[in-house]
C-alpha cells in the first residue's frame, strides 16, 4: 500500500498515509506514556527496601549489610521486618518483603534462595553453672535430656538444635522458651540455666567469661545462614544490591 506519492516537487502523504500516520502518532504518544510510567514506578520501588530477617542476622550481620547499601543507595529507604525463620518465609510469599535472610537446614518451601554464609550454635552457661566446672565434654543424650533456655519452635536455631537431637532421644520440655536471641542470652547470663544460641550472638558474652562455652561430644550444630526470595523472581533493584553486599566476599 502506497503512503506517501513522490514528485519532482517534492513528496506528500496518500490518503492512506494519513491515515497510517495519525494511527502512528497514537501508538507513538501511548508508547512514550508508558515509558514515563514504567521509569516512575522504577523509581518508586528502587526508593525502597523491605527486608525480613530472623533474628540473629537482623541483630549482628545485617546492620553492616544496610550501612554498605547506603554507601550505594543514599535516597533508598529501607523496613527491616524482624522476627523467626519460619515468620520470614511467610512474610516472603505473602508479598510483605522484597528480600528475605533465615538460619536453618534448608530453604523454606515456596522459596528459591543461596547462601550467604555459615554459623555455628554453641551450648553456654553462666560460670557458676555445674557445666561449667566439667572436664569432660557434655554427652549429647545429657543435653537433651535437660531443660534448657531456648528459643520458640519456628526459629532457624531451636530447627538445627531438633535436628541434631533428634536421634539422642529429643529436646526436654523447655526450662524457658523465649521470641528473641537477645532475651535467651540475658537469661543465661543471668544464671536461669544453660542456652544453645549462635555464636555470632555470643562472642562478647563469652570473651568477658560472663558466659562459658560447654563443649558436646560429636554433635553438628553448624547451620548455613541464607538470603531467600519467592520462587521464579530474583531479587531486582535495591534488593539485588543488598543480595550481591551479603555474597561478596564469601563469608567463612
Amino acid at each position: 500500500m502506497a503512503l506517501v506519492e513522490r514528485s519532482p516537487r517534492g513528496s506528500r502523504l496518500t490518503e492512506a498515509g494519513v491515515l497510517v500516520t495519525d494511527w502512528a502518532r497514537r501508538v507513538v504518544e501511548a508508547a512514550e506514556a508508558f515509558d514515563a510510567g514504567a521509569q516512575a514506578l522504577r523509581q518508586r520501588r528502587d526508593s525502597r527496601l523491605r527486608v525480613a530477617a530472623s533474628m540473629t542476622i537482623a541483630e549482628y550481620l545485617l546492620p553492616g549489610w544496610l550501612v554498605a547499601l547506603r554507601g550505594q543507595r543514599p535516597g533508598t529507604a529501607v523496613s527491616l521486618l524482624a522476627g523467626n525463620s519460619a515468620a520470614v518465609a511467610e512474610r516472603l510469599r505473602a508479598g510483605e518483603a522484597d528480600l528475605g535472610f533465615v538460619e536453618g537446614l534448608e530453604v523454606p518451601p515456596g522459596l528459591d534462595g543461596a547462601v550467604v554464609g555459615h554459623d555455628r550454635l554453641v551450648v553456654v552457661a553462666a560460670p557458676d553453672h555445674p557445666w561449667a566446672r566439667r572436664r569432660a565434654p557434655l554427652e549429647p543424650a545429657e543435653l537433651a535430656a535437660t531443660p534448657l533456655v531456648l528459643r520458640e519452635r519456628g526459629s532457624g536455631t531451636r530447627q538445627v538444635l531438633d535436628a541434631a537431637l533428634a536421634a539422642h532421644g529429643g529436646l526436654a520440655a523447655p526450662l524457658l522458651e523465649l521470641a528473641s536471641t537477645t532475651a535467651a542470652k540475658a537469661a543465661a547470663v543471668g544464671g536461669a540455666g544453660p542456652s544453645v544460641l549462635s555464636e555470632l550472638a555470643v562472642g562478647e558474652e563469652l570473651a568477658a567469661r560472663r558466659l562459658v562455652e560447654i563443649p558436646v561430644r560429636s554433635l553438628e550444630l553448624r547451620r548455613d545462614l541464607r538470603a531467600v526470595w519467592p520462587a521464579g523472581h530474583y531479587p531486582a533493584g535495591p534488593a539485588r544490591d543488598l543480595l550481591g553486599l551479603t555474597l561478596t566476599p564469601a563469608r567463612p
